[in-house]
């Protein structure tokens, strides 16, 4: 997809292939079509392409086909929820229309991601996470699966998630996917805490044969939980999905997060070998000890958009 966007050159992409060369052209807009003919995630396709088509000649439109809610990757819900309002704050927008979802281990799920490019990122500042001020979030079932599972998992995430927090509505919708827009048999959920600094954090889980749906919800509610307790401003899936952009952006972008996970030191470490982004990673000074946060600073390299 990426030596499509760009008019690129590219050797050895293929399966058992031990060395990949990779020849970028000139990014161009338009329409792509990628396809992972699996489960393979259209979220990860979508991360992919989006620090790309940001600094094309034109706006893009993206046909991203695969699973859109499969294990390994962000759920496109997470992806809408969470990750969209916040990586707005970089100064771009992006529609993200979900045409069909498609679960493992046939995928068929089809999203269209529409983008127009910018001059240049602006630097984010995530720090102050503030205090929660309401959790809500969706239950899915899709295919062969009666809502009843859906409800199930609702429940036991809301059960789970009152045991530490008492005092908030809690909103989580059990919903039966429409068979028109849904390839396959799948379910999961997925919760966001919003806080009153704007902040979103989520926890997210799917179901899968011989898995209870009680599991389901409790799975996703610790997962919350457990995002809620670091203190960090974003949660552990943000974390590393944030790097790209800080490494691209003019400026310095400071995140506050829990602690860094492998994807994001990795992140890091490929961000400044490619641009001249520099990152560093600082224990948070925190007043309670409980608290495990860290700071990510990153000076941006300032790219710029020369079609622009």
């Amino acid at each position: 997809m990426i030596r499509d966007l760009c008019e690129g050159k590219l050797q050895g992409g293929e399966i058992g292939s031990t060395e990949i060369t990779f020849t970028p052209g000139k990014i161009k807009g338009g329409t792509h079509v990628a396809d992972t003919k699996t489960a393979g995630s259209v979220c990860l396709l979508m991360q992919v392409a989006m620090p790309c088509v940001l600094f094309a000649a034109s706006p893009s439109e993206l046909h991203l086909k695969g699973g859109t809610n499969a294990e390994m990757a962000p759920q496109i819900d997470y992806t809408v929820m969470v990750f969209k309002p916040i990586v707005e704050k970089f100064n771009f927008t992006f529609n993200c229309d979900i045409r069909k979802r498609g679960y493992y281990p046939q995928g068929g799920g089809e999203v269209i991601v529409q983008m127009s490019p910018v001059k240049e990122l602006s630097p984010i500042n995530l720090t102050e996470r503030g205090t929660v001020t309401k959790i809500y979030g969706r239950a899915f079932v899709a295919g062969a699966l009666p809502i009843k599972l859906a409800k199930d998992m609702s429940s036991a995430a809301v059960r789970c998630i009152r045991k530490e927090i008492r005092d908030l509505y809690i909103n989580i919708q059990p919903v039966r996917e429409p068979d028109d827009q849904a390839v396959g048999t799948g379910s999961g959920i997925i919760i966001v805490a919003e806080t009153s600094t704007g902040c979103l954090l989520a926890g997210s889980s799917l179901g899968k044969r011989g898995k209870n749906s009680d599991k389901v919800g409790i799975e996703a509610a610790e997962i919350l939980l457990r995002n809620l307790k670091h203190g960090g401003a974003v949660d552990d899936s943000l974390q590393d999905q944030l790097i790209i952009f800080m490494a691209l952006a003019k400026g310095v972008s400071r995140v506050k997060s829990g602690p860094i996970t492998l994807h994001t030191q990795t992140a890091i470490h490929f961000a400044e070998q490619l641009t001249k982004a520099k990152f560093t990673v600082t224990k948070s000074e925190e007043e309670d000890p409980s608290k495990d946060a860290y700071i990510i600073e990153c000076q941006g390299m300032g790219m710029i958009n020369s079609n622009l």
